[in-house]
């Protein structure tokens, strides 16, 4: 029984990741953000820096101006977790595998943090992925939202292994996509028009 229990799980992770994709293998975790400063991030611009603070082991946001900070460092494949608040409607996001100059907006897939909309996928500057319900460069998430209410802290748990994409908002998976182009590039947290707040910012190599 216990083979059998076993064989079924490893199918069903298999099955999760898609064809051609491995079963993930873990790092050790790096903290993106050190609870009290920018340490390690950068500007898209010097007008956004007025966007942005740190207060009470918090990233703040005020959503304007409009731009974003990145990560110094590139990463390809990871799990980045990292949990966030809306503090007024509007739009938002995390870009992943950022690419090019800095510029608004820069080559990248975005994991979509718009009120309501959080889990929805847009690639920008025609990053190549593949998804089963793309309406252009957006790709709706699958359920209806399971966002918290506003001002509650949330969890985005974003997964790029190889090629698949894999977004869960709140432990749901809301949103993947495969043929992800691979390639080293930085992650980014968006000024977009929403105040909002981001802590817990972890990334957990895939090896």
């Amino acid at each position: 029984m216990k083979s059998k229990i076993t064989m079924l799980a490893t199918v069903g992770v298999a099955m999760a990741w898609g064809a051609g994709a491995a079963e993930p293998k873990f790092g050790p975790p790096v903290q993106l953000f050190n609870g009290k400063d920018l340490s390690g991030w950068a500007f898209s611009g010097d007008a956004v820096k007025a966007a942005w603070s740190v207060k009470d082991g918090v990233i703040h946001n005020a959503g304007r101006p409009g731009g974003y900070i990145r990560t110094e460092k590139d990463y390809t494949n990871f799990k980045l977790t990292l949990e966030f608040r809306h503090l007024s409607k509007g739009n938002g996001g995390v870009l992943l595998r950022v690419v090019g100059p800095d510029k608004v907006w820069p080559k990248s897939v975005e994991a979509q943090g718009m009120v309501g909309n959080v889990g929805d996928i847009f690639t920008i500057d025609q990053f190549p992925l593949k998804t089963d319900r793309a309406r252009g460069r957006h790709t709706p998430k699958m359920h209806p939202s399971n966002e918290k209410p506003m001002g509650e802290w949330n969890t985005y748990e974003i997964t790029a292994n190889r090629g698949t994409l894999e977004l869960k908002v709140n432990g749901l998976v809301q949103n993947t996509g495969t043929e992800f182009e691979e390639v080293p590039g930085k992650i980014a947290l968006q000024s977009e028009g929403a105040a909002m707040e981001f802590r817990n910012l972890v990334l957990t190599p895939i090896e």
